[in-house]
């Protein structure tokens, strides 16, 4: 019944608007939450709303005082708020160093489905990540962080390219991947040049090739935004199984300095200040 409901929700969503009509698939994301749910021992669930349908995401709030922030999760391609294994690691990981976490569903498609096939979806992410920002701020974090790793770093990037809000202090990206696409919602190259926020770009050595192949670019266009600064981890594939610690720590160090009240007045352009 909940699943048929999602889907009427979807269709009408489609209908009324004048984005391409395609949905994330409520099947798929129905069968996550459930899955997650029987066995979440750290955090709890909680529903967020966007454009008429609930999805799931995990809270974990800190377990230390004071409370730096929140920092918002988007997984990889296919992927849900718990999985393995980066983004379980962060979720779990930041609580314990004064950082709540809120790591969110993302739109999905088909088991099957290429990535190309996501680009889509991707005005339906950005309204997902909106409602999770409007979340922290209800949580009263005064300093929120979003990291994306693969796909969810691209989706990130297309929500924060325009936003003028200083909702969000921090991007990081995991693998951020460039690929071939005249998806102008997928366009990673010119995507980083409008983000204005710091940014850290941080990917394995041997990550995937069009994440490895492409950093180059990355950083030349990177240079327009003063704060933007990429990391390469030597010996690290897309799944970082050689060391996942090294990864969350390195960002973790990042995160940490960049948020710093007295290293963000130093950040931000003199225009800003």
């Amino acid at each position: 019944m909940l699943i048929k409901k999602l889907t009427s929700v979807s269709l009408a969503f489609c209908l009324f608007s004048a984005l391409t009509c395609v949905a994330s698939d409520d099947k798929r994301e129905a069968e996550f939450a459930a899955d997650i749910q029987k066995t979440l021992n750290v955090g709890h669930a909680v529903w967020l709303e966007s454009a008429g349908k609930k999805f799931l995401s995990l809270y974990t709030d800190t377990a230390k005082n004071p409370r730096s922030g929140v920092i918002i999760l988007l997984h990889d391609v296919g992927g849900h708020p718990n999985q393995q294994a980066i983004i379980k690691n962060l979720r779990t990981f930041f609580p314990e160093h004064h950082w709540a976490t809120l790591s969110i569903q993302m739109p999905v498609r088909e088991a099957s489905a290429p990535a190309q096939d996501y680009y889509a979806l991707f005005p339906e992410a950005k309204t997902r990540l909106l409602e999770a920002i409007k979340f922290a701020k209800s949580e009263k974090a005064e300093k929120v962080v979003v990291i994306g790793y693969g796909l969810g770093g691209l989706m990130a990037s297309y929500s924060l390219a325009d936003s003028k809000s200083g909702d969000v202090n921090a991007l990081v990206t995991i693998s951020l991947p460039v690929s071939e696409t005249n998806e102008v919602a997928a366009q990673t190259l010119t995507l980083i040049p409008k983000l204005t926020l710091p940014m850290l770009d941080i990917y394995g050595a041997l990550d995937m090739p069009n994440v490895v192949n492409s950093a180059r670019e990355r950083q030349v266009v990177g240079k327009i935004n003063p704060n933007y600064r990429q990391v390469k981890l030597d010996n690290e594939g897309h799944l970082y199984l050689h060391d996942d610690g090294l990864l969350v720590k390195r960002i973790y160090s990042w995160i940490d300095k960049t948020t710093d009240t007295d290293s963000m007045k130093t950040l931000l352009p003199k225009s800003a200040n």
